[in-house]
């Protein structure tokens, strides 16, 4: 495997300099102008990996995140998605950037009582409580719900929007309708003689797990059972978020910051996860056993408020579902595209990503960051990579390793590719730094939850690629990607970190992998209880 990687990778070095060039580099927590607006459609991280649940060896688990920055306690209306979108997950298994199977998630809500909620009475009157909810919950009783959120999936094969679609439905009783667990809003509303929070959530679903079995009719014959879980998980990504955009206020080197769980100001938030198990069968069709992915939101065209809002309209809606969110490697959007095509970025398709190959070709990140960090790392001159164009930065993030995670068409855009037929490392045996380390099973071979982006990222954009790296897995980085030079890149071997640590331990190691959310009270509740 070591002989016929390293010479793939020549070969890929020699191919992606032909080629339409995009974007690159390592989640998305409102990281454009517009879609800070619309929290509810911002997607924050996307996962595709091999599963690697004992058993599950044939399923590709991939994970779409939206929400961000839940905070666990922000009620009374917590974080309900949009009844007005839809939510996507696209797979491309031929090549051409372009999307050949669609996940497409839709969402409605609705109060109890018939819609008109529950009331009490007062003076002899009924009248309709203010809360989503009356009184405790549990996996016995869920009377006291208030609100109430339900989701429909439908598979489309080709074309999203003009493709054929097949509804996917529940192994049991064949509904295609499936219930959205309502969010963690403490630990007084669900802990009871009946069970906790996760004793609810498996309460909603047909497999006595938090998941539901459902039928993919839109698969093969045999292909065609697998799993699908909606719900709120505790936020997955780990970032020391506002040292990061404050200037990096810190160190970006290991030895001076290293890793400490306090430095992780996302793992006291929640997110909302929209995952599915598929069998490999499904989604590789006729291609090389590669695959590309991407998840987004679509709104309608046109939004006009109504006057006299009632829970049902407070808006209508109307026109072409209009893209408002993409996202497959995380920080693409954040601190690569510049802030003018942002928005742009969200709006656009992996096919069209040759309009934004300047800031794959020239990235400004090496630049702010030898400004900021040439005396850190005791430098005379500049620190930021001297290969032009990146042709690093292209293998890595969008065409992929020859012999490792590319299509058989090989096609220039942004999309998180995985290589269907690479083993899954068995999570105690994952390194968090992926295909580099000698996982050939992590990113950028698809991404796992515990791989650890923003240092992988920081390494990377950096210069990583242009000295050895460990591919074989011997604890030696002795392999020579012939991507670019050494030096190309005088600190490509410097150990970068935002000191925020991530890794698989920190997951769970079944289907859906994700932790269950943080409750909203008590405000005791920390990010280690999980």
């Amino acid at each position: 495997m070591r002989f016929s990687i390293r010479n793939s990778l020549r070969f890929a070095a020699a191919a992606t300099a032909a080629m339409p060039l995009s974007l690159a580099i390592a989640s998305s927590h409102s990281e454009a102008p517009f879609i800070k607006s619309l929290p509810k459609v911002d997607a924050t991280d996307f996962y595709i990996f091999n599963s690697y649940e004992s058993g599950r060896e044939d399923y590709v688990t991939i994970v779409a995140n939206y929400w961000p920055l839940q905070l666990p306690g922000a009620g009374p209306s917590y974080f309900s998605m949009d009844p007005n979108a839809i939510y996507e997950i696209h797979v491309d298994n031929n090549g051409d950037a372009v999307e050949d199977l669609t996940f497409q998630f839709k969402f409605d809500n609705n109060l109890a009582n018939g819609g008109n909620g529950i009331t009490v009475p007062v003076n002899g009157v009924d009248v309709a409580i203010p809360l989503q909810h009356a009184g405790a919950i549990s996996a016995g009783n869920v009377g006291a719900l208030n609100f109430l959120e339900t989701y429909s999936l439908t598979m489309i094969n080709g074309d999203r929007r003009s493709g054929t679609k097949a509804s996917v439905t529940d192994t049991v009783n064949n509904s295609a309708t499936f219930i959205k667990p309502w969010d963690n809003v403490g630990d007084k509303t669900y802990v009871s003689d009946t069970g906790n929070y996760d004793d609810y959530v498996v309460s909603t679903t047909n497999s006595g797990q938090a998941y539901n079995i459902v039928n993919f009719a839109g698969c093969p014959s045999g292909a065609d059972t697998g799993r699908v879980f909606v719900g709120q998980r505790q936020d997955s990504f780990s970032l020391a978020l506002g040292e990061i955009f404050d200037l990096v206020n810190f160190s970006p080197l290991a030895g001076d910051t290293p890793d400490d769980e306090s430095r992780n100001e996302i793992a006291d938030y929640n997110i909302t996860s929209l995952a599915i198990e598929v069998h490999k069968d499904c989604l590789t069709g006729a291609g090389n056993g590669v695959i590309g992915a991407w998840t987004t939101s679509s709104i309608p065209q046109v939004r006009i408020m109504n006057p006299a809002q009632s829970f049902e309209t407070p808006e209508v809606v109307g026109g072409a579902w209009t893209q408002v969110s993409r996202l497959s490697a995380p920080l693409v959007n954040e601190v690569v595209i510049g802030l003018p095509d942002k928005d742009k970025f969200n709006s656009s398709e992996p096919k069209d990503d040759a309009q934004f190959a300047t800031y794959v070709t020239n990235p400004t990140l090496p630049f702010i960051l030898d400004l900021l960090f040439r005396d850190a790392v005791g430098a005379d001159s500049n620190i930021a990579p001297s290969n032009f164009p990146r042709n690093d930065l292209v293998t890595a993030f969008l065409t992929g390793f020859a012999g490792v995670n590319q299509l058989s068409t090989v096609t220039g855009a942004e999309m998180l590719r995985l290589n269907t037929a690479l083993a899954a490392t068995p999570r105690d045996e994952q390194s968090n730094f992926g295909v580099v380390a000698g996982d050939l099973a992590g990113f950028p071979n698809g991404r796992r939850p515990g791989d650890d982006e923003v240092d992988i990222a920081l390494r990377v954009v950096m210069g990583a690629l242009c000295h050895p790296v460990d591919l074989d897995g011997d604890g030696n980085a002795t392999d020579d990607l012939n991507l670019c030079d050494p030096e190309d890149a005088p600190v490509g071997t410097a150990a970068f970190t935002d000191g925020a640590p991530q890794n698989a331990l920190r997951f769970g190691n079944s289907f859906p992998y994700l932790n269950s959310p943080l409750p909203g009270s008590p405000q005791t509740a920390t990010a280690s209880a999980q």
